[in-house]
């Protein structure tokens, strides 16, 4: 299996390369075959050649400076994610694919119009929560992290329901962008670690199903302890 992790270098403001290792060992300790391609700017790839894509999260600044290079995938990543072949874009890297993004400034740019909607910055005021979020796939919520200055609107497919912390925008119940195997959300650092749950299933997407992962989950007896203490106190902590 082929993995992509774009622009690994300048959008890891949170170490997400720790998702991309995370379903490189999952993966391999089936007994399958794993090859992880990590390109940056200038660099070119056939997206079609790779069963799963990633892209991390960045500064405002750098995300801007990646979105000029990734405009060169457009038609290849709207094929892709049509394709229903998976991929996860987490933090302010999804935001590329909406129809524009007007930053702080007012600055508008262009984004790769995959999606229909649209990012505005918030005058520099970043937002920053511990998440509880559900999800409809998933049969346990999902918890994080989510450090943002932007709000969005215009999704029509959502990835999470808002337990507990932010949405796309103020008041928002919902959060992040699904569509077919493609997911994106705000929710920042090494999700797949924090929410092994979540890593089983995406590494079941990338695999289309086809091997079964749980003998190869005892390395994930801390990963899914250390989810049970955080939902847990996360959950407590709200209710108070």
């Amino acid at each position: 299996m082929k993995l992509l992790h774009l622009y690994h270098d300048i959008m890891n403001l949170y170490g997400e390369y720790a998702n991309v290792s995370a379903l490189e060992r999952i993966i391999s300790n089936s007994g399958e075959n794993v090859e992880i391609d990590r390109i940056s700017l200038g660099d070119t790839a056939d997206l079609q050649a790779y069963d799963f894509i990633y892209i991390g999260s960045g500064t405002e600044d750098n995300q801007k400076l990646v979105l000029e290079d990734f405009a060169k995938y457009k038609d290849s990543i709207a094929e892709y994610i049509n394709s229903n072949k998976p991929a996860l874009f987490t933090g302010n890297s999804f935001e590329m694919l909406g129809k524009t993004i007007i930053d702080c400034n007012g600055k508008e740019y262009e984004g790769l119009g995959i999606f229909d909607f649209k990012v505005v910055e918030q005058n520099k005021r970043r937002v920053t929560a511990d998440i509880v979020y559900t999800a409809d796939f998933l049969n346990k919520p999902v918890v994080g992290f989510v450090n943002k200055c932007s709000e969005i609107n215009g999704i029509d497919s959502h990835l999470f329901q808002v337990k507990y912390g932010i949405g796309d925008s103020k008041d928002s119940t919902n959060e992040g962008i699904r569509s077919n195997s493609f997911f994106g959300t705000h929710v920042t650092g090494p999700i797949l670690i924090k929410n092994p749950h979540l890593l089983l299933y995406i590494a079941q997407l990338i695999s289309n199903n086809t091997r079964d992962f749980a003998v190869s989950t005892e390395h994930l007896q801390r990963e899914n302890s250390a989810y049970e203490v955080t939902l847990r106190e996360l959950n407590k902590r709200y209710a108070q």
